[in-house]
């Protein structure tokens, strides 16, 4: 929820810029519907996140998650800037194709892919799925090797002649890279990368596309 919180806020401070041409003027009061729906939306996502931060109170669960997806849906449908919106969501596209070979069974995929518990030290680490490698079909065993040659995860070899690889999510990347972390630094990095990527989004939408339309509203 902290990143459907994140993704808001920038897109609220897009539709927030003062008016200073009559087509901005047009197109603010075409977007009205759009800041009706997101302007509570943040009101309610600020109020949970601050009891869902760490240690967290409350949880979020699939109500919410159906929820903002559906509020981001019909924002973006009703502001008429649908391509827009998918700028903002590029960590979740790239999660999605980082997650693909595991998501079609190609390299085994664990019920629950969270990270792990230390509880020695209190701090997150990486998340495993085992196997043989073996027993892989050709596509697997070479999204396995790839992982390894590139550093995309971290993949061991484990006494039995089986193998382990970190489970493919960005949160699993971030602590492979950064290592074991405590849940309120994790979130930090992970919304630190949203905003990065919002940031971004707004760059390229209303700087960059100059360069391929003529006319960027």
């Amino acid at each position: 929820m902290g990143r459907s919180t994140t993704t808001t806020s920038f897109r609220c401070a897009r539709a927030l810029a003062p008016a200073r041409t009559p087509t901005r003027i047009r197109l603010i009061a075409r977007s009205l519907p759009r800041r009706y729906l997101l302007l509570p939306f943040l009101a309610v996502s600020c109020a949970l996140l601050r009891h869902n931060w760490f240690p967290a109170k409350v949880f979020v669960g699939d109500t919410y998650c159906y929820f903002a997806g559906m509020t981001f849906a019909v924002a973006a449908i009703l502001g008429h800037n649908t391509k827009t919106v998918l700028l903002f969501f590029v960590p979740q596209l790239v999660n999605f194709a980082y997650s693909f070979p595991q998501l079609l069974r190609v390299v085994p995929c664990p019920r629950h892919r969270m990270p792990g518990y230390l509880a020695a030290t209190n701090q997150l680490t990486m998340s495993f799925a085992d196997f043989d490698l073996a027993e892989l079909p050709s596509l697997g065993r070479l999204v396995v090797r790839a992982c390894r040659a590139l550093r995309l995860a971290h993949v061991e070899e484990l006494p039995g002649g089986r193998t382990r690889i970190s489970n493919l999510t960005i949160i699993n990347y971030a602590l492979y890279k950064l290592g074991p972390m405590r849940e309120d630094r994790l979130t930090a990095v992970l919304l630190a990368v949203q905003a990065a990527c919002s940031a971004a989004a707004l760059l390229v939408r209303y700087q960059l596309a100059g360069l391929l339309y003529d006319v960027v509203r």
